[in-house]
């Protein structure tokens, strides 16, 4: 099945899932970090929400905003969202397992996420790039440098944390204010993928909606049933190993990996 990448024009997504969410599942990284805690990387999204549906084990998600920090505990049947701009950290409490549901599916493969490293790597996007990136998609080098970046988003996360307990939010806005700038120039290609999933969604409604107040809705003869499996399983993702999916509207390939 053919995908552009979103940089080499219109991209289509003619059956995505209901109101063109991205679908993964994420086992948190067990792997200790400087502080003591096992997790994943912190991360925020500049134009979509997450959201963690807990399907097993137990832990927690850490999250920072200009607000304050706030750690949420998570068990089997929880749900934790959150909206842009928020850092988030999924924090390993025994075999938890979580089912992500994300905003505008394919932006966050294409950069809408952006790690908490140090200002001077977020104020270099050559030197942001060369730390996001995976050298491979499985293996013992992946394994190596998924956790090298985790550290290296933990090692900028603390220090933001440490000033949010102490009352001062102003290190948390300037991160915000250097992760856009670091994306700003994708936003064109965001714009296609938002355009050809999110927004024909919700316009196919409309269209729904006015076909049947006109008493004729021939796009029902169009109804049609499907299913999916992961395509590949243990993945290194953010938050911990990502079992996904590859099909349009859901889980687009990491372009560049």
């Amino acid at each position: 099945m053919s995908r552009p990448h979103p940089q080499h024009g219109p991209v289509s997504l003619p059956h995505p899932l209901p109101g063109a969410v991205g679908l993964s599942h994420l086992s948190a990284y067990p792997w200790e970090a400087a502080d003591g805690v096992c997790g994943g990387s912190p991360h925020l999204h500049l134009v979509c929400t997450e959201a963690y549906v807990v399907t097993g084990g137990r832990g927690a998600v850490q999250t920072l905003s200009p607000d304050g920090y706030r750690d949420t505990p998570l068990e089997a049947g929880s749900v934790a969202w959150f909206a842009p701009g928020t850092v988030h950290r999924m924090v390993q409490g025994g075999d938890l397992r979580i089912t992500v549901l994300m905003q505008n599916s394919g932006l966050p493969e294409a950069g809408d996420a952006v790690f908490t490293f140090p200002p001077d790597v977020l104020a270099d996007p050559e030197r942001y790039a060369a730390a996001a990136a995976l050298p491979a998609k499985s293996g013992p080098d992946a394994e190596a440098a998924a956790r090298k970046r985790r550290d290296l988003a933990v090692e900028g996360y603390l220090p933001l944390r440490e000033a949010l307990l102490a009352g001062d939010n102003g290190p948390y806005l300037e991160f915000q204010r250097a992760a856009a700038r670091l994306v700003k120039d994708k936003v064109p290609a965001w714009r296609e993928l938002w355009k050809a999933g999110a927004l024909a969604a919700a316009e196919r409604t409309g269209a729904q909606l006015t076909a049947l107040e006109s008493g004729a809705p021939g796009y029902l003869a169009d109804s049609r049933a499907y299913d999916a499996s992961p395509s590949r399983y243990g993945g290194y993702g953010m938050c911990g190993r990502r079992d996904e999916y590859e099909l349009p509207g859901t889980t687009l390939p990491y372009y560049g990996e």
